[in-house]
């Protein structure tokens, strides 16, 4: 988009300003020179404008990009409170000239309290509001943080930032499903036997206790993240890859998911840490990491099965798993398909179904499948299909934030689909309230507890 705009980061002095988005601000601008940025900062610190300049200066410089810092036409900073109605009227008010993008880079409460104080009429009539998840802390809640933002802005001007779906790894999806007739006709419980969605860290908690003791891996990544990979994954083909198009046919997926045979007790389950060495590093149990409550039971590592309950999907179970800790780093979208009815006799050894992975940044595709030759040429034996689907034009905020600047909601979570995926996680996290599922153990380093296989095949 050309022309000036002005983007305030509230919150700017913290640390999801520092490390994420004033670098990937930095190669947006690199990449596209002709865009004319004003970056105002706003945050309680005190910091003079000199100091903010500096500050953006050093991070697009430690991102390898100083020369696009002359995309950036102005950098004032606001001392202020902007999570506070006067604060952010004032921010608003003194922003420069240029369509306003307002980032929240602060804890999504606080950005719900100010919204809440604002009205229609603080607002410029192209403004854009982006918040960081998570968008409430059940349905409720969301559901009144919608009615909030719906009574300040249109839906298409509220993004509800997803940084896992940057946009060339939902392109990549998309393009393997609906541009492959040898995928797009075999995508329904017809043929496809069982789907996992995995994302395994092997990070521990990295001194994010105060947000993740009170979040855990189901809240923290399957409710939102890898929830929004299955509803792209599962999705019917959408007219064109618009805003509209694409939001209105994954909020359809989530409005059909529930947890397998209604059953979290059966179909769920939770364990976290203990001692050990994962990524490289000799990690503390759990338990034991500073600024976390033991009493409150949180999971670092979560499993969930769930169906798609239409007719493409009745029958076939999609199994989330999230945690940290783990023994190797794997961001992998597993479909499992059925074997052939029938094999003429003769044949010998492998017949088992394809398997199609799809591995999240870099993005690949792999296609296993059963061949013959060698030695006997009746024998079957596996052998894998491999494609780069490329690295993508830039890392996730990136692309967040370009698709902000540009006004392209297709990969913000619409407010619907924010609240279907609270409906959905909520009889798991009731059943893990009462105790009926147990919290179990495993060693940093491991890839967690061992008899977790036969519930994730929904069996």
């Amino acid at each position: 988009m050309s022309g000036e705009q002005t983007l305030v980061i509230i919150g700017a002095s913290g640390d999801l300003t520092r490390r994420l988005l004033l670098p990937a601000l930095a190669e947006l601008l690199q990449a596209q020179p002709d865009r004319r940025i004003h970056l105002v900062g706003a945050g309680r610190t005190e910091l003079s404008d000199a100091q903010w300049r500096r500050r953006v200066r050093d991070a697009f410089r430690e991102a390898g990009a100083e020369e696009a810092f002359a995309s950036v036409a102005s950098t004032p900073y606001l001392s202020v409170d902007a999570t506070t109605a006067p604060g952010l009227r004032r921010v608003i008010r003194d922003a420069p000239e240029g369509r306003l993008v307002l980032y929240f880079a602060v804890p999504p409460a606080a950005a719900a309290t100010a919204c809440a104080a604002l009205s229609p009429g603080d607002l410029p009539a192209d403004a854009i509001l982006a918040l960081e998840k998570p968008f409430g802390d059940d349905e409720e809640s969301a559901r009144k943080l919608n009615g909030i933002l719906a009574a300040l802005l249109p839906e298409e001007r509220i993004f509800r930032v997803d940084h896992f779906l940057g946009r060339s790894t939902v392109l990549d999806i998309l393009g393997v499903r609906f541009a492959n007739r040898v995928f797009e006709a075999i995508w329904s419980a017809e043929h496809v036997d069982r789907v996992e969605i995995r994302f395994d860290e092997t990070l521990g908690l990295e001194g994010r206790a105060a947000f993740y003791d009170h979040a855990g891996a189901l809240d923290d990544m399957i409710q939102s993240h890898l929830l929004q990979v299955l509803a792209v994954l599962a999705m019917e083909p959408p007219a064109a890859l618009s805003a509209e198009d694409v939001r209105s046919a994954t909020a359809a997926v989530l409005r059909a998911v529930h947890v397998w045979e209604d059953n979290p007790v059966r179909f769920s389950h939770r364990a976290r840490y203990t001692a050990g060495r994962a990524g490289g590093e000799d990690l503390p149990a759990y338990v034991d990491e500073p600024g976390v409550d033991p009493a409150l039971e949180t999971e670092t590592l979560a499993q969930v099965v769930f169906e798609v309950r239409n007719a493409r999907w009745a029958g076939v179970p999609f199994t989330l798993r999230s945690g940290k800790a783990l023994g190797a780093q794997t961001a992998e979208i597993t479909v499992v398909l059925r074997p052939v009815r029938h094999l003429p006799t003769g044949f010998t050894g492998d017949a088992s179904g394809g398997v199609v992975r799809i591995s999240l940044g870099p993005d690949r595709l792999a296609l296993e499948v059963s061949v013959n030759g060698g030695d006997d040429p009746f024998a079957l034996h596996r052998a894998t299909l491999e494609a780069d689907l490329g690295l993508g034009s830039h890392r996730a905020y990136v692309e967040v934030l370009a698709a902000i600047l540009d006004g392209d909601a297709m990969l913000s979570v619409r407010g619907d689909a924010a609240e279907e995926c609270w409906r959905i996680v909520q009889p798991i996290r009731d059943a893990w309230r009462r105790g009926e599922v147990p919290i179990e153990d495993y060693p940093a380093g491991s890839d967690g507890p061992r008899d977790w296989t036969a519930d994730a095949l929904g069996t």
